[in-house]
């Protein structure tokens, strides 16, 4: 993985880094907010001759068309670009240019204005360096370049850049302010800030109104906005206050990591997650702009909570009606935590055709290191039903499920087709994924997480039992989360020390992210087989493949003890079916249609 990640010398931070004196880069992954909005810039650096017969704005707006093209091609390369290094030296040189085209107008700014330099033109440079913060943080997902979007962004919309001025509207000046609060939205997403989240939906509101009076001929553009507007209250709606009291991100504080690697010492090897490919493909999906609700979701789940953070500044933050108060941002708040690994790169792809997504796969494993998983979390809907006795379930294994068609024809059971759609229906075959597709990918170690709808079973536990968010007493939670935390840390040690464990998860176990999934899925395989109106229903049942110990299926004591006490905690105890002695008809051998290692 050296060759994604940039080196950072130990005797320099890397809030502070950016370009040394002589103007070539350094090696650091981040330039500081302050070099760019400090009206006293210490550091010096090269910047075109200024000779006294060039006209300054001349002189600045060679600067900004030569930023400007390269932009244009950054913007263009895909984040999983197979050779990253030759990336990385291009995305230097882009941020060197934008760096001198910054420094230029703060040292000229008098004299370009005189000469016509408008506001919102000094906020589109500040724009265009925030979105290449972002854009680095989706090819490296360094939490740090995200956390330096965020700051451009605040910056610019606090000091109202791109407000117009002028006497007359301008209606692209008012497009360019829409997709910039739009792009500062996906960050305050990304970053959890929902307070600031909901202050630029109330802003966006009454801008697009204000907009639809302005320019009355335009209807039909500030309509594709209001779509945006709804498209994101449908998203916030979905992703709900309660889903949001503990955070997705793995945290320090919260999940009690263990020492497991020590105990697999004598494993074949030792694994870490380094790469992961997220995607969704539903129709009508929970989604804002590219970023879907389930990506979102998996793509926190892959990422270090710095230091607990996220967690003690929501439960200050949020009131008893579950309203979150604003506060201001602190531009000395970071994400970035030096004191954490580095998260796992993520490509994450938004409805992408078949053959885009097996190319992306195709590159991160021919440049994954010797040690490292790639895990593939797909999303999408089933291509077929299973049916009659002995079928086929969403990744090709045999599954059993009552025949529901028994009066369907033998050729309509031959159109039936194991797999997942990534299109519409009209081109079922050219849009499925089977699981064929993924089997030249198993020479590199694979974490396959499936979410379709023939795994309804990783629902959240709190919705199979009709709890909403604003029904929750927070004591009650509270005691469950702790209870679950608990047991999930005596199931990693009973796995580590069972004497049946697969060799290929003791593999994995090291990784905490890989843990933490692995442990989930055992609580939602306890709950479901549990769970009265799915009892003895092996279609609602989570697999994995490989199997697991006994210790930790359903059947065993310790876990169905678990179930009881959290329903217990809700009162709603009834409506599991506990086995008193006799075990329960479950199948250990793990054919699985939702999560496997191979």
């Amino acid at each position: 993985m050296e060759s994604c990640r940039m080196n950072f010398p130990p005797s320099q931070s890397r809030r502070h880094c950016g370009f040394d004196a002589s103007g070539s880069h350094s090696h650091q992954a981040t330039v500081s907010y302050s070099r760019f909005f400090s009206d006293r810039n210490h550091n010096t650096m090269q910047l075109p001759p200024n000779n006294s017969s060039i006209p300054v704005n001349e002189v600045y707006w060679s600067l900004v068309h030569k930023a400007d093209k390269k932009f244009s091609k950054i913007r263009h390369l895909p984040f999983y670009y197979r050779n990253r290094l030759e990336y990385d030296a291009y995305f230097y040189k882009v941020f060197k240019v934008y760096t001198q085209v910054w420094k230029f107008q703060q040292e000229n700014r008098q004299k370009l204005v005189e000469s016509g330099l408008k506001r919102w033109e000094i906020g589109e440079i500040a724009s265009r360096i925030a979105q290449l913060y972002f854009g680095q943080y989706m090819r490296t997902s360094e939490a740090s370049y995200l956390s330096e979007a965020y700051i451009f962004y605040d910056a610019i919309f606090t000091r109202e850049y791109f407000k117009d001025g002028g006497m007359f509207p301008d209606l692209g000046l008012a497009t360019k302010q829409l997709r910039f609060i739009s792009r500062f939205i996906t960050v305050c997403l990304l970053l959890n800030r929902r307070d600031m989240v909901h202050h630029l939906l109330n802003h966006l509101k009454l801008f697009l109104d204000d907009c639809k009076r302005t320019f009355q001929d335009a209807t039909t553009d500030f309509r594709e906005w209001k779509l945006v507007v709804q498209e994101l209250l449908r998203f916030l709606k979905a992703d709900t206050t309660f889903m949001n009291l503990r955070p997705l991100r793995f945290s320090v504080v919260l999940d009690q990591s263990q020492s497991d690697s020590q105990i697999f010492a004598n494993a074949k090897r030792n694994l870490r997650l380094r790469d992961a490919v997220l995607t969704s493909y539903h129709h009508n999906e929970v989604k804002f702009s590219e970023l879907t609700l389930d990506t979102f979701r998996m793509l926190q789940c892959l990422e270090w909570e710095p230091s607990g953070s996220f967690y003690q500044s929501n439960v200050s933050k949020t009131a008893q009606n579950g309203t979150p108060s604003p506060t201001r941002t602190n531009y000395s708040q970071e994400i970035s935590d030096p004191t954490l690994p580095p998260n796992p790169r993520k490509a994450v792809l938004y409805r992408p055709s078949l053959t885009h997504f097996l190319a992306v796969v195709a590159t991160i494993c021919e440049e994954l290191p010797h040690d490292g998983v790639l895990l593939i979390y797909l999303s999408a809907s089933g291509a077929g039903m299973c049916s009659g006795t002995t079928s086929i379930s969403p990744l090709g294994f045999p599954c059993d499920r009552p025949d529901h068609s028994s009066g369907e024809s033998k050729g309509e059971s031959s159109n039936i087709h194991p797999g997942l759609l990534f299109g519409t229906h009209g081109n079922r075959g050219i849009n499925c994924i089977y699981p064929s597709d993924l089997v030249p990918f198993t020479r590199r170690p694979l974490f396959l997480v499936i979410d379709s709808d023939s795994s309804e079973a990783f629902e959240a536990f709190c919705l199979l039992l009709g709890i909403s968010g604003s029904d929750v007493e927070m004591d009650k939670y509270t005691k469950a989360e702790k209870l679950l935390s608990l047991s999930l840390n005596d199931w990693g040690l009973t796995l580590v020390t069972s004497e049946t464990l697969d060799p290929v998860w003791a593999q994995i176990f090291g990784d905490p992210f890989l843990r933490r999934i692995l442990l989930r899925f055992v609580f939602c395989l306890t709950v479901f087989t549990l769970y009265a109106p799915t009892f003895n229903k092996k279609e609602f049942v989570p697999k994995c493949l490989p199997g697991l110990p006994v210790s930790v299926l359903p059947t065993n004591a310790k876990c169905q003890n678990l179930v009881r006490q959290i329903a217990d905690i809700f009162g709603a105890s009834s409506s599991f079916i506990f086995s008193e002695g006799h075990e329960l008809d479950e199948n250990r051998h793990g054919d699985t249609d939702s999560m496997s290692l191979s």
